[in-house]
């Protein structure tokens, strides 16, 4: 198809259509955007395929394309939603008495690293919270791999004794 009849064609069907399917798609949803974006994504799709469309069955084929991709949106929120109330109901199992001794934990833990001296706690997080090496640590600070090293196992240490006192 020549590239002007292709997109005569396409501006044809759009302005046939657009509307009608959004409405469709908005009665089925009850949600604007969403509407607008699987319209959206119909003509797209439409005018990907449209050589191998059948003359007459353009509307057709976007209605399929539009209800397909609803109920795609729609299992997959079903999945994200069942998802996340499977993580509720495993949260709402844990005992209490441990989520109170958890949180406890967290907060030693916490007031355990700032009591670090400023050097070693700088090492500690830049290795255990922002991941980096103890050779890019090194590079950052301007220190030789060995510095950081000491640095990280005098805070490990420091830390060991004040959680196992904990």
């Amino acid at each position: 198809m020549h590239k002007n009849n292709k997109e005569l064609k396409f501006k044809t069907n759009y302005e046939a259509w657009a509307q009608a399917l959004f409405r469709f798609i908005y009665f089925k949803s009850k949600d604007k955007q969403l509407a607008q974006d699987i319209v959206q994504d119909s003509f797209v799709k439409y005018w990907d395929k449209m050589e191998s469309i059948e003359e007459g069955k353009e509307k057709s084929y976007l209605y399929t394309t539009a209800k397909n991709l609803l109920y795609n949106i729609i299992a997959h929120q079903n999945v994200v939603q069942k998802h996340e109330a499977n993580q509720l109901q495993k949260t709402e199992n844990i005992d209490p008495h441990f989520k109170l001794e958890e949180s406890e934990f967290k907060l030693k833990l916490e007031s355990a690293i700032e009591n670090l001296p400023d050097k070693q706690r700088e090492v500690f997080l830049m290795h255990r919270i922002d991941g980096y090496k103890y050779k890019e640590i090194a590079k950052l600070l301007e220190l030789s791999q060995k510095a950081v090293e000491k640095r990280m196992a005098l805070a490990l240490k420091q830390l060991r004794t004040t959680i196992s006192n904990i």
